[in-house]
């Protein structure tokens, strides 16, 4: 019997919700919204979470939402999303919007569920095993095994942002070091600009930038043209990346790579390329995967929420 489900991705600026119909395996996205992310309270964003979901038609018999932060598997409960208000202290989300829109939620990390959307109806669809790559502000990943999303019991699964590619290296933002968000991660490469600069190094990049936040936008037209500090640190960051997707790899055995994020979009040719012919060396046996980049744009993340909420036990 088709069911419809209300698919939320729930970012630091924007929410995205669409209307998705599952029928058997498939799915098909009949209405979508956005709106701005409330920048005030939890109970602000939960009411323009409700908005949304009212707006997307009759109420759906679920609701699946792609969250930012650190979330406990299977409770319903944001542990801690410091780009959302209020998200400094744990939520119980799942319960909070349940009681706002009167049928179950299901929650999930956001890049999970991109991952998973990615996985069933994007760039990885066709593979039961996937790694979905997500270059941004950091790096995060998400992991499917046997066309299912692996979360685990912690709900560390996917974390690639905090593999340990130079013990004892540069610091990352989770307060350990030598993790590959630090040195792929666009706040990490964008501090690590700023160091080169301020001790005489010239780059485009400050240039392009100057006081404000170094976008994906900036570094991929440095890089682009060929700015040295942008060509050295990414490149590295690439490099650390190929080893560690290598090392996923022979844990895992995955067959399909999918790229995405902000940084990735902007460097799509240019991570599809390096990371396919890299693991092409350092793949230990049997074909390398394949390396594509994202295609679903804002309907990952809400997909993937509707995929995992019609999928998972409901909690609230």
């Amino acid at each position: 019997m088709a069911r419809n489900i209300a698919g939320i991705d729930l970012g630091g600026t924007k929410i995205f919700g669409a209307r998705v119909r599952r029928d058997g395996d498939g799915a098909t996205v009949t209405d979508e919204t956005k709106r701005p992310t409330p920048t005030t309270s939890v109970d602000d964003i939960v009411s323009a979470i409700a908005e949304v979901v009212a707006e997307l038609g009759p109420t759906p018999d679920a609701v699946g939402i792609g969250t930012p932060g650190v979330i406990a598997p299977g409770s319903g409960v944001v542990e801690y999303a410091p780009n959302l208000a209020g998200f400094d202290q744990p939520v119980r989300l799942a319960e909070r919007v349940a009681e706002a829109v009167g049928v179950p939620v299901v929650i999930g990390n956001d890049v999970n569920m991109a991952a998973l959307g990615e996985a069933r109806m994007g760039a990885g669809r066709g593979s039961a095993d996937v790694l979905a790559v997500w270059m941004g502000t950091g790096l995060g990943a998400g992991l499917i095994v046997d066309g299912r999303l692996r979360v685990g019991p912690n709900g560390l699964a996917g974390e690639l942002g905090h593999v340990v590619v130079v013990p004892g290296g540069r610091p990352c933002a989770c307060g350990g070091r030598g993790h590959l968000e630090a040195y792929i991660g666009r706040r990490s490469l964008e501090a690590r600009a700023r160091e080169l600069h301020a001790s005489g190094r010239v780059t485009d990049l400050v240039d392009r930038a100057g006081d404000d936040p170094m976008k994906s936008k900036v570094f991929s037209k440095a890089y682009e043209g060929g700015d040295d500090v942008a060509v050295e640190l990414i490149d590295e960051g690439l490099e650390m990346l190929a080893h560690a997707v290598a090392n996923v790899l022979v844990v895992v055995d995955v067959t399909t790579v999918v790229i995405g994020g902000g940084l990735g979009e902007r460097l799509g040719p240019v991570v599809v390329d390096r990371l396919g012919r890299r693991l092409a060396s350092l793949h230990y046996a049997g074909a390398a995967p394949t390396i594509v980049e994202a295609s679903l744009g804002d309907h990952a993340g809400a997909l993937g929420a509707a995929f995992h909420a019609d999928e998972q036990p409901v909690r609230a």
